[in-house]
């Protein structure tokens, strides 16, 4: 990654950076040509004490509605615990113009576009992180960070240039960094990992508001 260059918030919303995913936008847009069918933006509040570092848009969630999480079971899971952690305002309808605000939160995903069967490879990653790093420079006021799942936590521990070998993922770890920062790990609130009781929702509430305590202390 170069770290000399800088790049914007957020992609273009036709970016080509990575050819697979730029084929895979295309298809969708003739498929679904109500659907966002791009780069999904960051979301949320701009003076967030938490930012939160999920996957990518899903097929029928962010890609169709152009807002991270919002539209699919994860989205609906993620949002019923942020409120229970007092950081919504408002009802969240799974739609873009539901009026829901995030309060000390920011959401970004580690890749901005629909991958095929959800699975970015390792040169999307890579491609991707310079604007996740984009968002950790213009959000400095944020220190407390949660990974949802496993990309998610490496992505961030290279933009940052920690080793990830220090840092290993595990559901519920809690990683103090050199840096000042504090990562939080919790496997994703995705379908396949409720269904197969790899995380309830207890399980994940109690990521959240831990994360939320220490944003907020």
């Amino acid at each position: 990654m170069n770290r000399k260059k800088n790049y914007p918030l957020n992609p273009d919303l036709d970016c080509n950076i990575c050819p697979r995913l730029k084929i895979f936008r295309d298809e969708n847009k003739q498929k679904y040509p109500s659907f966002f069918n791009g780069p999904v933006p960051v979301w949320g509040d701009k003076r967030a004490k938490l930012i939160i570092i999920g996957l990518a848009p899903g097929l029928k969630g962010a890609n169709r509605t152009g807002r991270p999480f919002t539209g699919d079971y994860a989205g609906d899971l993620l949002f019923q615990t942020l409120a229970k952690a007092n950081m919504t305002k408002g009802e969240y309808k799974a739609k873009i113009d539901d009026g829901l605000e995030l309060i000390d939160v920011m959401i970004v995903n580690a890749v901005r576009c629909v991958p095929p069967q959800n699975k970015p490879n390792g040169a999307e990653i890579n491609n991707c992180r310079p604007f996740l790093l984009s968002a950790l420079r213009k959000f400095q006021q944020a220190t407390t960070f949660l990974a949802l799942g496993l990309v998610a936590h490496n992505s961030f521990l290279s933009a940052i240039g920690a080793k990830k070998s220090a840092y290993k993922f595990a559901h519920g770890a809690r990683h103090i960094l050199e840096n000042g920062y504090t990562l939080f790990n919790s496997y994703h609130c995705s379908r396949y990992n409720t269904n197969t009781n790899r995380l309830s929702e207890k399980m994940f509430e109690e990521v959240v508001f831990a994360a939320a305590k220490q944003a907020r202390a």
